[in-house]
């Protein structure tokens, strides 16, 4: 349906530019224009019409090229923002992690955390933010991965060390502790 308006208004401006105008001036001065002839009307000449020929599109196909760049770019910051080097928790059953990459987490990538040099279970995730749970009593390191999708590691961490102490029934400090 378009096409065949679309058709026939090009054929109407062709019509009308093949036209033949007439130009006169009546008695009362006023300057007239028709495509029908008049008493001492002049044919006038009328020019082509001003044409403007627009540059080409540009190509939407580069943008993704674009993006697929930034893509494979390397991460400028990969760190472990929480826990602190040298943090101690007490009385703690678990310990938040979080990591901050820059710039924000790719699609397809998955952040890994490993606690004492093995990978934690349930893990890879899309997430910077974790618990971990649960973890015991001593001196722990924590070290998080970033892996694309095709499983290859693109960004490490700096190891953290923490230290998680509970306090035992056998501590002479403890209050709980029953006297003998």
């Amino acid at each position: 349906m378009r096409s065949v308006l679309f058709t026939l208004m090009s054929l109407a401006c062709t019509v009308a530019m093949s036209t033949t105008v007439y130009k006169w001036v009546d008695e009362n001065g006023v300057t007239h224009y028709s495509d029908q002839p008049h008493e001492n009307a002049q044919q006038v000449q009328v020019q082509a019409p001003q044409t403007y020929s627009a540059p080409p599109l540009r190509s939407t196909v580069a943008a993704p090229k674009a993006a697929q760049s930034a893509a494979t770019q390397p991460y400028r910051r990969c760190a472990l923002t929480q826990p602190a080097n040298d943090e101690t928790f007490v009385n703690a059953y678990s310990v938040a992690a979080s990591v901050v990459l820059e710039p924000p987490q790719r699609q397809g990538d998955q952040v890994l955390i490993v606690l004492d040099g093995q990978r934690m279970p349930g893990l890879p995730t899309t997430g910077t933010q974790f618990t971990i749970s649960p973890v015991d009593r001593g001196e722990h390191s924590l070290q998080a991965l970033v892996q694309d999708s095709s499983g290859q590691v693109v960004c490490r961490t700096a190891s953290v060390t923490f230290q998680v102490h509970q306090p035992s029934v056998q501590s002479p400090t403890n209050p709980v502790r029953p006297r003998s």
